[in-house]
């Protein structure tokens, strides 16, 4: 795989807009600190006691007082008062800030963790779940359904007590998924990575998911249980316990307790292995060490499991073939509770433990159930360590919704290589403006981000990228940065077919992220036989020196590899469309041989039209193929100049005419000229 990269200040200026009227500075303050705490309280005999009220309860953090905002108690096991329907969309649906949502009812949530997980456990996990649905659900109980595979967390159902249609939706699990449904159909999908660029162990990418789906889940004030089937899951040594603990911190703060299920079942393993594996061979086989190490590694994937439930207030199933059990265990430990709501006085920022402590005044003969003794504080972006900023882009990338802290302009290509594959070079503007520009050693410099994945349309990664560039500027040059984009091309060489594009960006300075997402085909041209076969319409404004670059990522990228570099010069696609008056537009595609007769020479010219009537065309250029054979490439490069045309909006089309065949092509888009 060929990748080209490099990060450019434009000549295409961004737009700012400025207040005509002075305003006088104020100072708004926002609180945003919401802590929210579940908390049971018995008598002496074991009965819930319902009538207290917020007077009742005192909260201290870390010894401060608090003042309690929300206060609700939610009966479960009643009535409910209304069903709750079955939602089409997919994903957890939150509630507003200090709003409780589902009123006396209990949330519990299926995770099936197919990444890790073979048939026969699929199986038993889903006969287990339906059992449930049919015969183990109570009136005040919601589910909701949720899945980790192709390295992304999908909500397959919200919250409800539909049972119907919650068991269509787990029947679905053992039936072959739709590829084009999952990746055109599915924006819920949280995209997540499942390379080992990104991750270095499998561990991680599984807690990694969970993480995601607890967050998920923090949009909802109350207390959830998240039953959690998977076939195990082993840590490897230290390496993977940065990630559990930031697993179970999440789940904490979100009001999740896990209750992991084996769906391994009963397991009677053979001391040498099953059929299912070579012997192992070695001194092993006599001395007792390979039929230790075989119980070992399978006691170590229930540890994680236990340590998951222990640390969330949950309770691990393990080693028993009754699957459901593991549901009806969340089921019964979610009795009748109070909420408590509280805004934190501690506003600081630093990610530090703060110990809770709830006590009841003047209640005599009551008891209070467990609680979470603490929670930990969110981080500035200027107190993560490196593990923090990993972790910050893992997450970003297993989000469904876009982050926007960054505007993000993308344009992707597509040009023929060979028989077989295709070169997609990928432009990506951000605005100067939205960068931070920090002092270091004199001089004004930039750092960002950069993480591209390619997936097909079965979600299997394909292709990726992961960059940290750095550019130092000059006064000029970073004065120039306020009101022009910076500019990162990259490229993919990749086969025919359908794909989908998550990209992210971030300024290291700020912790700032923005992120794109998009689908795209890579046309198979070997299978035109009505048109003649074109790349994609490349316009620009701009040719740069590929040594005026301010940094690359790499600097021995070859940068003969895209067809798009020239002489030294490398023609910059414009993205958003925009020109201006003064500037020429260049326009850039390929033609190309794919069939018997050989290609002998093609024509082609570019017309501008405005409310349909055509308002510019330049005269046509003929390109001459090559008389060897050798090259079944031709190159189609047009120049015009706007500057007679009144700003707006315009259609450009290119005709591209085989006069030898009698066939030709079209290529249409919108573009604007401004001033």
């Amino acid at each position: 795989m060929r990748i080209l990269f490099a990060l450019l200040v434009s000549l295409v200026p961004f737009v700012a807009q400025t207040s005509a009227q002075t305003q006088q500075p104020f100072t708004l303050t926002v609180n945003t600190q919401l802590v929210i705490q579940t908390v049971t309280v018995r008598d002496r005999d074991g009965k819930i006691i319902e009538d207290l009220t917020a007077k009742d309860f005192a909260i201290t953090e870390d010894g401060v007082p608090q003042t309690i905002t929300i206060f609700q108690f939610q009966k479960l096991d009643a009535e409910p008062a209304a069903p709750v329907p079955a939602s089409t969309e997919r994903q957890i649906s939150p509630a507003q800030p200090g709003q409780i949502k589902y009123d006396d009812r209990r949330l519990l949530v299926l995770y099936f963790d197919l990444s890790a997980m073979p048939e026969p456990d699929l199986y038993r996990a889903v006969y287990a779940a339906q059992k449930f649905i049919y015969s183990q659900m109570k009136p005040a109980d919601l589910l909701s359904i949720m899945t980790f595979s192709n390295g992304a967390v999908r909500v397959l159902q919200d919250f409800t007590d539909d049972r119907a249609k919650l068991y269509e939706v787990i029947f679905s699990l053992i039936e072959e998924p739709d590829s084009d449904e999952l990746m055109e159909t599915d924006p819920g999908a949280a995209f997540g990575q499942d390379d080992g660029e990104f991750n270095l162990f499998n561990t991680d990418r599984q807690l990694a998911a969970l993480q995601t789906a607890v967050k998920m889940m923090g949009s909802v004030n109350e207390q959830k249980s998240l039953i959690y089937f998977s076939s195990g899951l082993r840590l490897n040594g230290i390496n993977n316990q940065a990630q559990l603990n930031a697993t179970i911190n999440a789940a904490v703060r979100s009001n999740v307790m896990l209750y992991p299920v084996d769906a391994r079942g009963l397991v009677a393993s053979a001391p040498l292995g099953d059929a299912s594996q070579s012997s192992p061979g070695g001194i092993g086989m006599f001395t007792g060490m390979t039929a230790r190490m075989v119980a070992n590694r399978f006691q170590q994937s229930q540890d994680t499991l236990y340590a998951l439930a222990k640390d969330t207030g949950g309770e691990a199933m393990l080693d028993t073939n009754d699957l459901s059990a593991g549901i009806v265990k969340a089921q019964e430990a979610l009795s009748s509770y109070y909420i408590l709501g509280y805004y934190t006085t501690n506003t600081n920022m630093d990610g530090k433990f703060r110990r809770i402590r709830i006590t009841l005044r003047e209640v005599p003969g009551a008891k209070l159930g467990p609680y979470r003794e603490g929670y930990y504080a969110p981080k500035d972006y200027s107190k993560y360590t490196v593990a923090d900023r990993e972790r910050q882009l893992e997450e970003a990338l297993m989000q469904g919704d876009p982050i926007t802290e960054l505007t993000i302009a993308l344009e992707l290509n597509y040009f023929r290589l060979n028989q077989a594959e295709y070169f997609v070079p990928l432009t990506v503007k951000i605005p100067g403006r939205e960068l931070a520009l920090a002092k270091r050693r004199g001089a004004d410099y930039t750092v960002i981000d950069f993480i591209g994945e390619v997936k097909d349309e079965y979600g299997t990664t394909i292709s990726n990228v992961r960059d940290k560039v750095e550019a130092r500027l000059s006064d000029a040059t970073a004065a120039e940065l306020a009101r022009r984009p910076i500019q990162y091309d990259g490229g993919f060489t990749l086969l025919p077919g359908k794909y989908v594009l998550k990209f992210l960006a971030r300024d290291t300075t700020t912790g700032r992220i923005g992120t794109f997402q998009t689908n795209f085909v890579v046309p198979n041209l070997n299978r035109e036989d009505l048109r003649v076969p074109i790349s994609s319409v490349v316009l620009s404004s701009q040719r740069t020196d590929v040594r005026d670059a301010i940094f690359s990522a790499r600097k021995d990228t070859p940068h003969s590899a895209s067809p798009l570099v020239e002489n030294g010069f490398k023609l910059m696609p414009s993205v958003t469309r925009v020109f201006s008056k003064g500037k020429d537009i260049y326009v850039y595609l390929q033609a190309y041989q794919v069939k018997e007769p050989l290609l002998q020479a093609v024509a082609g010219f570019v017309t501008l039209y405005k409310d349909g009537a055509k308002v510019l065309e330049t005269p046509p250029q003929a390109i001459t193929a090559d008389p060897s054979g050798k090259s079944k490439v031709l190159p189609l490069r047009f120049t015009f100049s706007p500057e007679t045309l009144e700003p707006g909006e315009y259609t450009c089309q290119v005709t591209v005419l085989d006069p030898n065949a009698q066939k030709a092509n079209f290529w249409q888009g919108n573009i604007r000229l401004i001033p």
